[in-house]
């Protein structure tokens, strides 16, 4: 069962340019369609302007879509206004790109977590919510301690652990990872990646996991879509793609990686 479908999502962005002004678009998606099954791990895979970050940003509705649909549990996100949608992104959240950027550096740890807990449990008291903060730290492999501290004090690898203990505080359904290793050392990425896996076996979770590394995204997901210039040029189960991939610019993802080509 699709717990999200897309259809022919388009996000256009009007430019100016020249002596007169003139008027351009630049197409930064272009009528991608796509589905993610619920329990499963979708890749979205593409170079950087490829538009697959842009995809992410308006399932959220954190842009506009200039034209598509988008069903989560078969209700149509993108038509519905601030208030009726509000409920949803307490199952829909997202894992960013940057750790040390998504976390503001003058909140404690425990602030940190506790603040999206304030937003969507409104009844959930203080201690509860320390309770709280303080198991989500646990699970993700951090030390109680750690509620009183501040982001700056955290290795890279500990600030993407502790945007994930943000993420899974609200109890989501659907997780969009959003290049989630890409800014750290390749000797922790493999850690997050497994604690990614980890976290949807027990929460029974559904990713859209987002990444320019076509060997990350084969080792997270169960079906690939390779976007190039705002278009999908490739879909299908992931080891299909990565061993006999049809479209040229696929060819080029694997060649580019040692560990696929």
């Amino acid at each position: 069962m699709a717990l999200l479908r897309v259809e022919n999502l388009q996000v256009h962005f009007p430019i100016r340019s020249g002596f007169l002004s003139r008027a351009e678009v630049v197409k930064a998606v272009d009528g991608v369609s796509f589905s993610v099954e619920e329990g499963k791990t979708l890749g979205l895979v593409g170079e950087s302007g490829s538009g697959k970050s842009t995809v992410s940003r308006a399932l959220l509705k954190l842009i506009q879509p200039t034209a598509g649909s988008a069903y989560y549990r078969d209700q149509e996100i993108f038509s519905l206004p601030e208030k009726t949608f509000r409920p949803l992104r307490k199952e829909m959240q997202m894992i960013f790109q940057d750790p040390i950027g998504s976390l503001n550096p003058r909140m404690t740890i425990e602030s940190i977590l506790a603040e999206p807990l304030t937003i969507h449990f409104k009844d959930m008291t203080h201690p509860q919510r320390r309770d709280v903060s303080a198991a989500l730290l646990h699970r993700v492999g951090l030390p109680v301690e750690s509620l009183q501290r501040y982001p700056h004090e955290f290795s890279g690898g500990q600030r993407q652990r502790i945007g994930i203990a943000r993420a899974l505080a609200v109890q989501p359904k659907f997780l969009i990872c959003d290049e989630p290793v890409s800014a750290l050392d390749v000797s922790v990425q493999a850690s997050i990646l497994n604690l990614l896996k980890d976290l949807q076996d027990e929460f029974k979770l559904t990713y859209l996991f987002i990444a320019h590394d076509l060997a990350v995204v084969r080792h997270m997901s169960d079906d690939i879509i390779v976007m190039n210039r705002g278009q999908v040029v490739e879909s299908g189960p992931a080891d299909e793609v990565c061993e006999r991939p049809q479209h040229d610019y696929t060819r080029r993802l694997i060649a580019s990686i040692p560990a696929l080509g």
